[in-house]
Order: C-alpha cells, then structure tokens, then sequence
C-alpha cells in the first residue's frame, strides 16, 4: 500500500492557517506574509490582527465599520510610537536634593538606568509609581560612560533562565570597569588614567564576545568576556592615539572591527582578532579637519559616520576615505543623531534643529525639515517616527513627526503647576513610545518618565482648530466616527 502524498502549505485551508498564525507575535506574523501567497493571506485576515490587537491593547474599542483590522494596528502603532497623546503613563520621582544630578540616561524596558557620580541605580516604573530596585555603589569616582549588554555574552551568565536579563557596565574616573548584575560584580583594572569611552556593542572573537574601553592614557583596552577568562580578562591593549579617546564603535559589516575617535578628530580602525597587539593591529586612520572635537559616531554597513565641529562626515571603513561630508557653514553642531538606514540625519544647532537626506548630492540643497527652537538644541532623538529636541533652559521637549517636522506633542519635565519656578531639563532618553527625562526643580532633581502604549486621549496642540474636526488626525482611529478616504497608503515597515 502506497504512503499518502505529502501535504505542503498550499493545501492548507485558509482556516487553519488563520488559527497557526494566531499563535504568533506581530513580527512573526509580518514574516510570515512574505513567505508565499497562501500564507500571506492567512497573515492578512481580520481574526489574527484583531487578536495581535486585543493582546496590545485590550481596552481600545476597535470601530466595526473602519479599516481593515491590520491597517488599524498599523495606526495605532505609528500613533503611540509618536506620542499624540495627552494620557500617558506619567511617573515623576524626586531625587534626594543633597545627591548629585542624574546623567547617563537609559531605558530599558518597564526600567530606567541613572547615574549620580559614581553611583548607578535602576528605577522600576508601572502604574502605582517608581522604585529604585538596584543600587551600585562599586566605583571610587565619577562614572562616565553607561552600557547594557544581554547578560548571556557575559561571565556572569549562569543559566538560560536569565536568558533575557541585561547586564550593566559602567567605566569610570577611578580607572576601572565594572560588569554588574544585580548582587553580581566584576572589576577590569588596567587603564592608567580614567575610563572616558566604552564599545557601543560587544565584539565578536569566534565564539565569544570582547568588551573594548578607552581612556585618558590614550590607549584602548580589550576584555574577553568569556568565563574561561575569569582571573586574565585583559587580551590586548592598542597604541596609537595621542589624545584622550572620545568614541568606541564596533563596524556592522565586520564584527571584529573596532572605530576609535579621540579629541583630536583622529579616527583608526582597528582588528581585533589580528594576532599581535598594540599599533600593528590598527588597519585604518584617518584625519577629520573639523573645528572641534567629535560629539557623535554611529556605524552603518560598511560606513562611519562622524559629527564634529560644523561638519558630519561619513568614512568608508573598507579604504579609509571620506564617502561624503555634510558642511553647515559657519554652524556648530552642538548635537547630532544619526538614522542611516532611513537616510537620515538630523543635527542640533544654536536655535534649530536640522534633519538631512543624506542621499542627496551636496551641491543640493539636501534639508528635509527644519525645526525652530527657543535655544540651544542640546538633546536630540531620532527614530522613523518622530524627532524629539529640547533646550536645557527651559525644561521642555518637543516631538515632532519625522518626514514632516509638524509638531505632535511638547512634553515638560516635573510638574510646573507643583514648582511654580524655573525647571530645567539635562538628559533624555528614547524608546519606542516611552520617554525619560532627568531635570532640576526647586524641588530638588527629578526624573519624569512617560509611556505612551496605553494611551486613548488625542493630544490638543495650541492653534489647532476648535470644533469637531479637532485632532481628527490623532482620533479619528481611537473615536467611533464615520471613516472615509484618507488618501494615505503609508504603512508601518515593520509590519
């Protein structure tokens, strides 16, 4: 008796392949889609979005008579991810008046990382307010520089439990680096002066991962962060800067490629995994003519781009030349943020903020937005949704959509109302539709955290028009009310 035919996707119903997909994440789903036709269909059917969509947000009414419910999603998404929303969750937590201001600023998930000198501390944050819930006291003097890396490319990893657990680094003026998690901790010690950058990701040495500092002592130093290494971390230092190192960058195109920037606008690349230590394993330099010291690097493929003075150059990595340099006069960059996979690029400056196609020939005019401020753009966000800009003095951030630079939000830090004084804001940091933002009151210093995922009430902007159509762009999906053309196709890449 012969053996029934093999069955293959395609002779599923569409049925059972709705009732599969349902047990997946909305990624999963979007992956999913573009595997085959059938498939794609099963992805795009109502019953698995709605659930994707109760399991988000499971107190939204969801219209009947709307769009599609992959397209409601889809908005909602875009729509928190911006912030257009006036109820977030909102937590406000004073600090002790006599501690040092907070910086080094870092969301990760429901938590938020803090420095004050040489101290660091996680604050949890849900609905029934903010706790500090790990305290680290393991350094002698300022810390300068933040990581968090997935525990499980550290030493301290000891089981997959903690699979999903970060780990903490810090660096600091007493010389040394400490890897903590919870009541976990190791000191690296070998710097001769302080710790003034850290690698903004691990690199790779086969099957493990290496931490990379740099200091004051002009050198950069390699730790292996593998467990057989317990009692000799340190693997190699590198020679060749004579200034102190500002930026630690590891290369996306090759993982064992580490981007060093000092003081003095002197970019090397170094290998890694090359056999000899100190200057021989340095593969690349070059030097910026800039009219200040780098405030900014980021990564891309096989590019490097750098803010520095009045110009944000990017560098090939594979030859060492400059790919393109994007000049702004007689304009100081005081902050920049970087969105190479969008081609964006957007800078702070004395009263604006700039945001660039970086796709344009320089002899254009390649400005996408330009966005007015009532002082120094000293902090600056930039994802595809929106760009977040804020002046120290006046204790306010403004969110405004990406492509466009309309305004979408302004957000203060502390309660003006509770102060009655002057409030300021110090650092800031981004993620996703969460917001955290560390300040000064007469209170003392505060730190106001802000997520938007839960959010229903459609923010109301000054000089918007009264009347029904108010905010009908920000609520037309969150109101049950008669939908028509819209006339935008734009969807989520994500999804």
């Amino acid at each position: 008796m012969s053996a029934p035919p093999a069955r293959t996707l395609a002779d599923l119903d569409g049925d059972v392949l709705a009732h599969c997909a349902g047990y997946l994440g909305a990624r999963d789903v979007a992956s999913l889609a573009m595997a085959c036709r059938p498939l794609r269909a099963a992805a795009y059917c109502d019953a698995v979005w709605y659930r994707l969509f109760r399991d988000q947000w499971p107190f939204e009414k969801v219209p009947c008579e709307a769009l599609r419910l992959r397209e409601l999603y889809i908005r909602r998404h875009i729509e928190v991810r911006q912030m257009k929303f006036d109820d977030p969750l909102s937590t406000i937590y004073y600090l002790n008046p006599t501690e040092t201001a907070p910086s080094h600023l870092m969301l990760d998930r429901n938590s938020m990382w803090f420095c004050q000198g040489p101290v660091a501390k996680k604050l949890n944050v849900d609905w029934s307010g903010a706790e500090v819930v790990e305290t680290h006291k393991n350094h002698g003097a300022r810390i300068t520089c933040l990581r968090l890396f997935s525990l499980i490319d550290t030493p301290l990893f000891r089981s997959e439990t903690q699979k999903n657990e970060k780990a903490l680094v810090t660096s600091s003026t007493d010389r040394t680096i400490r890897l903590c998690w919870k009541g976990y901790s190791r000191c690296y010690k070998g710097h001769s002066g302080p710790v003034t950058a850290l690698a903004d990701k691990l690199l790779v040495d086969g099957e493990s991962k290496v931490l990379a500092s740099g200091g004051e002592d002009c050198t950069i130093r390699l730790w292996s962060m593998s467990t057989r290494a317990k009692s000799h971390p340190l693997i190699a230092t590198f020679h060749g800067h004579e200034k102190t190192l500002s930026f630690l960058s590891v290369a996306w195109h090759k993982p064992s490629l580490l981007v060093s920037c000092s003081k003095d606008s002197k970019v090397k690349v170094w290998d890694t995994v090359a056999p000899s230590s100190g200057s021989s394993s340095c593969v690349g330099s070059t030097h910026l003519n800039s009219s200040g010291s780098p405030i900014a690097v980021k990564c891309h493929d096989s590019l490097c781009y750098i803010a520095a003075g009045s110009e944000v150059t990017a560098i090939d990595l594979r030859t060492m030349k400059k790919a393109s340099v994007l000049a702004l006069n007689d304009h100081r960059v005081l902050s920049c943020e970087m969105l190479p996979s969008e081609w964006l690029i957007c800078t702070g400056l004395r009263d604006k903020a700039l945001l660039w196609d970086i796709r344009k020939a320089q002899e254009l005019r390649n400005t996408v937005v330009e966005m007015q401020s009532d002082g120094p753009v000293k902090l600056l966000h930039l994802d595809p949704y929106k760009v977040v800009t804020g002046v120290a003095s006046n204790g306010q951030v403004h969110v405004r959509e990406t492509r466009t630079g309309d305004l979408l939000n302004t957000l203060s830090c502390g309660e003006p109302a509770r102060s009655g004084g002057r409030i300021t804001v110090s650092a800031m940091a981004v993620e996703g539709c969460k917001i955290a933002m560390a300040g000064s009151s007469p209170e003392g210093n505060v730190l106001h955290y802000r997520d938007f995922l839960k959010s229903s009430t459609p923010v109301s902007l000054p000089g918007k028009e009264a009347g029904k159509d108010a905010g009908k762009e920000v609520s037309r999906f969150w109101r049950p009310q008669p939908f028509g053309d819209n006339g935008d196709d734009s969807e989520d890449e994500d999804y």
